[in-house]
């Protein structure tokens, strides 16, 4: 058995596919040992760490920071018994910038171990379904060929050259993915198989006018990548115009001032729910302006007890502690729709929308209707600085039921949130500010909010969302009095 292993990319939770890798935390010739973090992997939910499957000595690092890596694919070759001696085929210190195409004999020498603890549901130690390798959490992509329709008129595919001997020679080895063969090639010169490249690409390359069935692929697998488009369409955008039209000239004008942000990650999953919620769930939001001047006088009162003096005591605890009860009296707020049934959910994930550097998450609190009101503090001050710090977990942004956004941190009075898939209602928490009300039957100035409601109109009607906003509303008027008369 070798003593050179690859550690592929995992699935990092929900069936993620790939991820990109943030920063390495470790680097050729470092020691490392057992479940010690060896690289930061952005996904489309959250940054996370990624401890290593094996003590060792790090031997090559295959994908540089910034680089985006398919679940599956090898991204670090460990040696697991550095004190023995010179391997029979060892792998040598390469670069991530500078890493040489590995010959056959070099790769036969890597052991490719499989990733643990990865087993069919329902089945301990089962293999994972549909030939996919198996992964962390869920399956990894399919380790048999996928069967493709052929075109019409596309030439069959040449079949690979049969590989030669290997050859047990000392040459390192630097580990790299093997690209499958070329498909084949017409009587152009142009592949006539099937095309790997993303749909942004394709449509990079319908922009500028460039045929992808005549490049040649850089990427993973020979796939055809934004830089391999780009540089095809260089000379002919260096050619000189003889003639230039007004239209030409106005879809130019100012480009050299705009800056293009690549949409991925959280952004681009944040993108993808609202896409699929604003489309797919009949949205209704009802309002609700609130006097919570009482309220914040028994955040004063908790704030001066000796018990709570090191927690964080804001307005939010408040309104994450309404919604909880408004839930024991309305149920049917706290379900999602399923096609033919209603769940309804005995627990409450709460969610707590958090602005980051990466963009918008929604971690929530698992059961948090269980919780004191100290416990549902300090659970909820521990969310919010985990995701302000970029380390909340897959599984903490998973299995939400219900959401609070508090868009009054920013100003703003309100809005009409757009649901989180899979949920029923949301809960916009606006500004509180000082405002003339009309209180026992004078115009004094309150401590004011306004708080929206949105709710999928399928599964709560009109009187349903009125009633539970209104609950919420009545426990931020009067906390203490509400509490009695509910309990």
């Amino acid at each position: 058995m070798s003593r050179i292993k690859e550690f592929n990319l995992p699935d990092l939770g929900e069936g993620l596919t790939e991820g990109e890798i943030l920063a390495w935390l470790v680097k050729v010739g470092d020691t490392i040992e057992l479940n010690q973090p060896i690289v930061e992997v952005e996904t489309a939910k959250a940054a996370v760490e990624i401890p290593a499957k094996w003590a060792g000595q790090v031997q090559a690092i295959f994908h540089p920071e910034g680089s985006t890596v398919e679940v599956g694919t090898p991204i670090i070759a460990i040696d697991t018994e550095p004190g023995a001696g010179p391997a029979e085929q060892s792998t040598t210190g390469a670069s991530t910038s500078d890493l040489p195409t590995p010959s056959a004999a070099s790769l036969a020498a890597v052991e490719v171990a499989p990733t643990e603890g990865a087993v069919e549901p329902g089945l301990i130690g089962g293999p994972a379904p549909g030939g996919r390798t198996a992964v962390l959490v869920g399956y990894g992509p399919r380790t048999t060929a996928a069967k493709r329709r052929p075109r019409k008129g596309a030439a069959p595919a040449a079949s690979a050259p049969a590989a030669a001997p290997v050859q047990h020679s000392p040459a390192p080895v630097v580990p790299a993915p093997v690209r499958s063969p070329s498909p084949a090639v017409n009587g152009n010169g142009r592949s006539s198989g099937p095309v790997l490249a993303k749909p942004p690409v394709r449509k990079l390359a319908k922009d500028l006018g460039v045929d992808l069935s005549a490049l040649t692929g850089s990427g993973p697998s020979g796939s055809i990548t934004r830089e391999d488009v780009q540089r095809a369409a260089a000379p002919a955008a260096a050619e000189p115009l003889t003639v230039t039209s007004p239209v030409s000239s106005a879809a130019s004008f100012g480009a050299d001032r705009e800056q293009r942000i690549p949409v991925k990650g959280v952004r681009r999953l944040t993108a993808e729910n609202m896409s699929r919620s604003a489309f797919t769930a009949p949205h209704v939001t009802e309002f609700l302006t609130v006097d919570v001047t009482r309220a914040m006088k028994a955040l004063d009162r908790l704030r001066g007890r000796r018990e709570w003096r090191d927690v964080r005591v804001s307005p939010l605890l408040l309104v994450a502690k309404a919604v909880l009860l408004a839930v024991r009296r309305h149920p049917m707020v706290n379900s999602s729709w399923a096609g033919d049934e209603i769940v309804v959910k005995e627990y409450v994930n709460l969610g707590i929308a958090a602005a980051t550097e990466r963009g918008l998450i929604v971690p929530n609190i698992k059961d948090a209707g269980r919780l004191t009101l100290r416990e549902l503090a300090d659970a909820m001050t521990d969310l919010v600085q985990t995701a302000k710090a970029g380390r909340t977990s897959p599984a903490d942004m998973s299995g939400g039921t219900l959401t609070i956004t508090n868009v009054g941190v920013f100003g703003v009075d309100t809005g009409t949130p757009i649901l989180p898939p899979g949920e029923s209602a949301i809960l916009a928490f606006g500004a509180v500010r000082e405002q003339p009300w009309v209180h026992k039957g004078k115009v004094k100035p309150r401590l004011v909010t306004t708080l929206g409601l949105s709710f999928d109109h399928r599964i709560i009607d009109g009187e349903l969302g009125s009633k539970f906003l209104r609950d919420v509303g009545d426990f931020l008027a009067d906390p203490e009095a509400t509490l009695l008369a509910w309990t």
